[in-house]
């Protein structure tokens, strides 16, 4: 193995100090309020605390998946099954940033709504209206301009709320607190070492008066970890790393000397990777935070373990004590991984009855195919089904030891021989949020099919700032096979239910996947294509969609003076990303006039 530091990155320390000072500015234009206007609940504490978390409001959305179990469940029930037919716009607010996806999902407090555009973008707007309050541009360029490396776009999906600040996590590494009121910088940290390959797209979470955000750059080489900051003070309260350093200095935990005994050769100079870069959940009665850990770097697990082994903890899910960050239990979906199969994707935190057993379970949909179900408390394996259609990697997962059965042709890198497998490194699932309805008691999956060449290279040299994969992906290697052709849809919506882990029903897509949100009317959101689209929770069936434009990402709803909306962010760059807001009979013209 090579490696060369020759290509140095003029995203350095000068630049990052520049980026610091220049965004300490935000610019705010306070909403006018309305005649008679009341806020969102006039006589309810509208304080964003951890009891208020825990609560989970109906009206408001205040974290991620709107409840920290990261459901993207709402029991409003105004616009319902059998009346959203009637959804029309309310409002639209073209966002003043472009040059990436739209990912992020609002969140609305206090008839304010917060959320992110392109390049680490942050904005407030009256709910009610979608006048802007406030915008902050941490003015973070692309990587064409010195700006940080990112592996999939300069994306980000979202705030967190706590107290009096709003939280977010930028593209170069950097977590800072705005005042909730202006948009003004309270605080801000650097919490990934300048001038290496990190990144941050992913939203924070709150746990324990603490801002959980984590990191993504595997593709390129790094060592993952997840860091709890004071939500006051952005004092750094833990830090847990996700795979283990070089044994020569020492081990940070007990859990990073165990898993030091899965890998062998000289992982820690490329990194090792096992990015945390995008979901996580909290139980607070258990007292757990629960993380997705990433790839492997490189991803030929040949290269970066030669000989083999798990890798713990790539492509896992850990369970952290909130006030330390030790681990509690891990459940790894991908061991050894050596194809990209994350286990980043949403997770949600469920009470099911299970073989007549009531069980408090954490399922997931990774990238791998296969849809687990793992009690949240012990980590104990419950099921794993297939939900993808392609899937050629393993034939099952076994249930007694819950591994996966791997195919022969799998492992690439040992069989000294590329293959095409399925799902290819994008997933079976990605980033798209899932969602649940307690009513149905179905999951519903953003998912799709997909195939990809798997090859090792020859003379794997690791090159700083650039992808280090150790495999193929991006061009070289030698003649491939014909590709191998899908047997489903590329994309699609799968109802599932967790109990039996079965599939119910299934939507077909119009295009790429956005995220996906359930409510108590019986409906399921889903950003399909460039079409915000209303299905029936129960059998599937599509009752309204609205252009929305391209790249959807994932829809919320609230609740303001008796009136129910859904919002969702749509549209490229060349249509123009905006926020769009829907209500029952609502009056706007479209901006596009569709």
């Amino acid at each position: 193995m090579l490696f060369s530091t020759e290509r140095m990155r003029s995203f350095n320390d000068r630049w990052l100090v520049s980026a610091l000072l220049s965004g300490l500015v935000a610019v705010v234009h306070p909403p006018q309020p309305l005649a008679g206007q009341q806020s969102a609940n006039a006589d309810e504490d509208l304080t964003v605390n951890a009891a208020a978390l825990m609560e989970a409001a109906p009206a408001e959305w205040l974290s991620y998946g709107r409840d920290q179990a990261e459901t993207h469940y709402s029991p409003l029930d105004q616009i319902n099954a059998g009346n959203v037919d009637r959804l029309e716009l309310a409002w639209s607010w073209e966002i003043p940033k472009t040059g990436a996806r739209l990912e992020a999902t609002p969140l609305v407090s206090d008839g304010v709504m917060y959320a992110t555009g392109p390049h680490s973008f942050v904005f407030a707007l009256d709910a009610r209206t979608g006048e802007k309050i406030w915008q902050w541009d941490p003015g973070i360029p692309d990587e064409r301009q010195g700006g940080p490396s990112v592996c999939c776009g300069d994306v980000n999906r979202g705030v967190a709320i706590y107290g009096d600040k709003v939280y977010a996590g930028l593209l170069d590494g950097r977590l800072v607190a705005l005042n909730k009121e202006t948009g003004l910088v309270e605080w801000v940290v650097q919490t990934t070492p300048p001038g290496q390959d990190y990144s941050i797209t992913g939203a924070p979470r709150i746990a324990k008066g603490n801002v959980i955000i984590g990191n993504g750059g595997a593709e390129y080489g790094i060592r993952g970890y997840v860091t709890a900051y004071d939500a006051e003070t952005g004092a750094e309260a833990w830090r847990t790393y996700t795979v283990p350093g070089n044994p020569a200095d020492g081990f940070e935990s007990e859990a990073m000397r165990v898993a030091a005994d899965t890998w062998n050769g000289e992982w820690w100079v490329v990194g090792g990777g096992g990015s945390a870069w995008d979901t996580f959940a909290f139980d607070p009665e258990a007292n757990l935070v629960y993380v997705g850990t990433g790839n492997g770097a490189p991803w030929s697990r040949d290269i970066r373990s030669p000989g083999g082994g798990d890798n713990l903890y790539l492509s896992s899910i850990l369970a952290l004590n909130a006030d330390d960050g030790e681990l509690v239990w891990h459940y790894q979906t991908t061991p050894g991984d050596d194809w990209d199969y994350t286990a980043t994707q949403p997770m949600m935190l469920l009470d099911l009855t299970i073989d007549g057993r009531e069980r408090k379970v954490i399922v997931q949909a990774p990238k791998n195919g296969f849809f687990f179900v793992i009690d949240r408390l012990t980590g104990e394996f419950i099921s794993g089904q297939a939900y993808a259609d392609d899937l050629t990697w393993a034939s099952g997962i076994d249930p007694q030891t819950g591994r996966p059965i791997e195919m022969p042709e799998a492992r690439y890198g040992t069989n000294r021989q590329g293959a095409w497998l399925s799902p290819a490194p994008f997933g079976a699932h990605n980033w798209r949020p899932m969602a649940w309805n307690p009513a149905t008691g179905l999951v519903y999956l953003p998912a799709q099919n997909n195939v990809s060449y798997y090859e090792m290279v020859t003379d794997f040299q690791y090159t700083l700032g650039q992808w280090n994969t150790g495999t193929t992906i991006r061009g070289g290697g030698g003649p491939r096979p014909d590709r191998p052709s899908l047997t489903g849809p590329r994309t699609l919506l799968v109802a599932r239910d967790p109990a039996t882990n079965t599939e119910v029903w299934r939507a077909p897509s119009q295009g790429g996947n956005g995220g996906t949100m359930s409510t108590g009317g019986n409906l399921v959101f889903w950003g399909s294509g460039n079409r915000l689209v209303a299905i029936n929770a129960t059998t599937g069936e599509e009752l309204w969609a609205t252009e929305v434009g391209g790249g959807t990402a994932t829809p919320m709803t609230y609740q303001l003076d008796g009136v129910q909306y859904v919002s969702i962010l749509g549209g490229s760059t060349r249509e123009g990303p905006r926020m769009w807001t829907f209500a029952l009979d609502g009056s706007a013209e479209s901006p596009r006039g569709n």
